[in-house]
């Protein structure tokens, strides 16, 4: 199959990395605004699959020749051009995946093109990262399982591997999406109702093996397609993972308005974001750098199973790959997006339309496709008579 991969950055070329070493792809196309960007990692990864190219993806011309090429398109670029690529896609006839994007409900209008990408007989899956994608996948896989599905609980979180002050706390992605995902309100189904409580409430203490304990909080967006997927739940969480104490400290920081967007002081007689200084202040403080990461995941979905209440437990700790150096966040969500595409490419999946990733990625061969790739996902099935917290 021929994989064409837009945006050279993090994703994109981890994306390509994993796409040059899998037996069933025979091309690979790289494209960037930036010509130079993408030779850099082209002759980086050094192989013979790989061709880099230029595209604006604003330029739907341009966008359009590079992408009739492939057979299926992996999108890492930022989340505003989800919308032209994945119409670009129904336009010329090729599969597309993307990393999501739910602010501005732009994952909304790729699902909304659902019809158009049937008759183009293509297949579009939107949001394909860690959260939401990850985590879509494996609630789909246990919601496959049961004969009704109740509660669906998340728990994820990309954290150091050695905590240090002031937060325990560097940065695997933007820092303004972490403001905008702890200031937000979040999204939950509670007794049967969807509702909206604060970000960084209901902080509850969880335990993975080799960290210790952890608390873990509710933070939004990351529930993503699941209350549309699943809209009889009694239940639906999402928290966000990390060392005890992370929640309190940027509560306050959230109380004092230093992370909302749409707040302004004046000062010697100019208008200023606090948002944007204090962004300004901590970027330095929090920087991943050279340091170890971890991304820890728990997904838990319980319901009825032959009559009995019964759960599936999906567990994750993934580690930064050393020898290439590349981050445990960039490691699980490249690999998704890759694997999920290839899924399309070699015929796994073979839906037309635009799909979520709980409705039509197969948990099973994704489980035992990650773990190739050493992302090590374990399943636990919880019976009634045995079943265990989360």
């Amino acid at each position: 199959m021929k994989v064409g991969v837009l945006g050279s950055g993090l994703m994109g070329k981890e994306a390509a990395r994993d796409l040059a070493a899998s037996e069933g792809v025979t091309s690979i196309g790289l494209a960037d605004i930036d010509l130079e960007r993408a030779q850099r990692v082209v002759d980086q990864l050094d192989s013979s699959k790989l061709t880099a190219f230029q595209v604006d993806a604003s330029n739907e011309k341009e966008l359009a020749e590079f992408m009739r090429q492939y057979d299926v398109i992996i999108n890492a670029l930022f989340y505003s051009f989800n919308e032209i690529v994945a119409k670009t896609a129904i336009q010329v006839g090729v599969n597309s995946v993307d990393l999501g994007g739910h602010i501005g409900h732009i994952t909304d209008k790729v699902i909304e093109m659902h019809e158009d990408a049937e008759v183009a007989k293509v297949t579009l899956i939107p949001d394909l990262g860690v959260a939401p994608g990850m985590i879509n996948i494996l609630s789909g896989y246990g919601a496959s399982k049961l004969d009704e599905v109740k509660s669906i609980k998340l728990y994820v979180g990309g954290i150091p591997v050695k905590p240090e002050p002031p937060l325990e706390y560097y940065h695997v992605f933007s820092m303004e999406g972490l403001f905008d995902h702890y200031t937000d309100p979040s999204l939950i189904i509670r007794n049967g109702i969807k509702q909206e409580i604060p970000s960084l409430s209901e902080v509850e203490r969880l335990h993975f093996e080799k960290f210790g304990p952890l608390e873990a909080f509710h933070t939004s967006g990351g529930t993503s397609t699941l209350s549309h997927s699943y809209p009889h739940l009694e239940t639906l969480e999402y928290k966000t993972i990390r060392y005890p104490g992370h929640a309190e400290k940027f509560k306050l920081l959230v109380d004092l308005n230093l992370t909302r967007n749409d707040y302004e002081i004046e000062l010697n007689g100019q208008k200023i974001k606090p948002r944007e200084v204090f962004l300004k202040v901590l970027d330095p403080i929090v920087e991943l750098g050279e340091k170890d990461d971890a991304v820890l995941l728990r997904v838990v979905v319980s319901g009825i199973k032959d009559g009995s209440e019964a759960s599936y437990q999906y567990e994750m700790a993934t580690f930064k790959d050393r020898k290439h150096q590349v981050t445990a966040m960039a490691r699980a969500t490249a690999n998704t997006i890759s694997v999920v595409a290839q899924m399309i490419g070699n015929g796994t999946i073979d839906k037309k339309g635009v799909y979520p990733p709980e409705q039509i990625v197969p948990g099973d061969v994704y489980i035992q496709e990650m773990a190739k790739r050493g992302v090590v996902i374990k399943e636990m099935e919880m019976k009634e008579e045995a079943k265990v917290r989360s």
